[in-house]
């Protein structure tokens, strides 16, 4: 089915196709966690065309490979079935913003991502649908929960995979922006029907995660009618770009604790120092020359909280940092692919372009990955191996409650397809 809109008039129907990341080490909402290692400094940038040391400070998931280059940054190449390269930050900011220089990969049924993920399942999402070189989705969600028929929004934008443009996400405590070449294109103030009023909006610390994947790959036929079909793999190979990432974090630490199980911004304690580390406003560089650790680096996250200094629920602050330190905490843990998402549910599409794909609501996942490191290293935590994607079924979820490892059609947005269809 082929929808199509004139410039006069914007297209505001309900449709199905919206999926939600499912991976945390541990919820800190449902058990005691070990504590988030922060960045300690207000700032940090890793710029891929300088080489591979630009990673220090990002972990891999299984089998993932990226080549660098001057001209191209970071490459993130699926060549095979059952390939998602996918990287994430070893440290959590809590609000800020990031910027991501990138072009995104080409191919039907490839999706390209950036995602911005906490232990709590709290995201905001940028994503690209690789049959389609004219727009791009932004997308959240608060605590997993993925039923909220209006939360994914399309963007016409020229040229996504042949031309460097930066997306970004501004986030604080009040509201999030989605921001394209400096333009603003999106605003989600806190408190809201679509975030339940602040239930559902994103509050608590995130990790980031670039990350390339064949959703036309998937056995769940509403996966790949999502990401635009079936992925011939003899048309590879698909890469995605990323030549930079800049961050700015409103709130430096050393470490994030979560102070209950509420997962609501003022739980969250800011701690600023303890264990050699000390939270300040200076900034943290990966380049390729960089090899020296800043002194403001966390050595890694703990359960006990045991620093000396904690700020709780502060404001986020304007970052005027002018020094640049060598690079930022790292700590060890597990990524899971960004092919690892959960269940497609309505949502609204507005302005002029319309996507080129629409999801029927059906779930995706993978199973557990072992530790992985760039290109081809594995770790020891886990003896599992997995070759791609694997779907899940059955269940339902509440409209208020967290996420559902299930998926369910959506009887309204088949009713909203059609009436959109018949209407265009």
């Amino acid at each position: 089915m082929r929808f199509q809109t004139s410039a006069a008039a914007a297209l505001a129907v309900v449709i199905p196709s919206a999926f939600a990341q499912t991976s945390t080490d541990c919820n800190p909402t449902e058990k005691t966690c070990p504590n988030d290692t922060g960045l300690s400094s207000s700032s940090y940038t890793a710029d891929f065309t300088s080489g591979s040391s630009a990673n220090a400070s990002w972990s891999a998931a299984a089998y993932t490979n990226i080549d660098y280059s001057s001209d191209n940054g970071a490459t993130f190449t699926i060549a095979k079935s059952g390939q998602a390269p996918t990287i994430e930050t070893d440290f959590y900011i809590f609000g800020g913003r990031v910027d991501v220089t990138m072009k995104a990969a080409s191919g039907t049924g490839i999706v390209s991502s950036i995602v911005l993920e906490s232990d709590d399942l709290d995201e905001i999402d940028w994503e690209f649908i690789g049959g389609s070189n004219n727009e791009v989705q932004s997308n959240f969600y608060g605590k997993g929960n993925t039923t909220s028929y209006q939360r994914a929004e399309y963007h016409p934008i020229s040229d996504t995979q042949g031309t460097w443009h930066t997306y970004s996400v501004d986030w604080n405590k009040d509201r999030i922006e989605w921001i394209i070449d400096g333009t603003t294109v999106r605003t989600l103030p806190y408190s809201n029907d679509i975030t339940v009023y602040g239930k559902n909006y994103p509050q608590t610390p995130m990790r980031i995660k670039l990350g390339n994947w064949a959703g036309g790959d998937s056995d769940s036929e509403g996966t790949v009618e999502w990401a635009g079909g079936k992925t011939d793999f003899s048309q590879g190979p698909f890469n995605m770009y990323v030549k930079k990432v800049e961050v700015t974090n409103y709130n430096p630490a050393c470490e994030y604790k979560f102070g209950d199980k509420t997962g609501s911004w003022d739980s969250i304690d800011i701690i600023t120092s303890g264990d050699g580390c000390t939270a300040s406003g200076s900034s943290s560089s990966a380049t390729g020359s960089a090899s020296a650790s800043a002194s403001a680096s966390a050595s890694g996250s703990s359960a006990s909280g045991s620093a000396s200094t904690t700020a709780s629920g502060s404001a986020p602050t304007t970052d005027s940092a002018s020094t640049t330190a060598t690079t930022a905490p790292s700590s060890s843990h597990s990524v899971d692919d960004v092919s690892n998402t959960d269940v497609a549910v309505s949502k609204t599409v507005t302005g002029s372009a319309a996507p080129s794909a629409y999801g029927t609501g059906f779930s995706t996942g993978v199973t557990s990955q072992p530790t992985g490191g760039v290109n081809g290293t594995t770790g020891s935590s886990s003896t599992n191996t997995v070759s791609g994607p694997s779907s899940t079924s059955s269940g339902i979820e509440s409209s208020t409650g967290g996420a559902s490892s299930n998926g369910v059609i959506s009887g309204s947005s088949l009713l909203g397809v059609a009436l959109a269809a018949f209407m265009l």
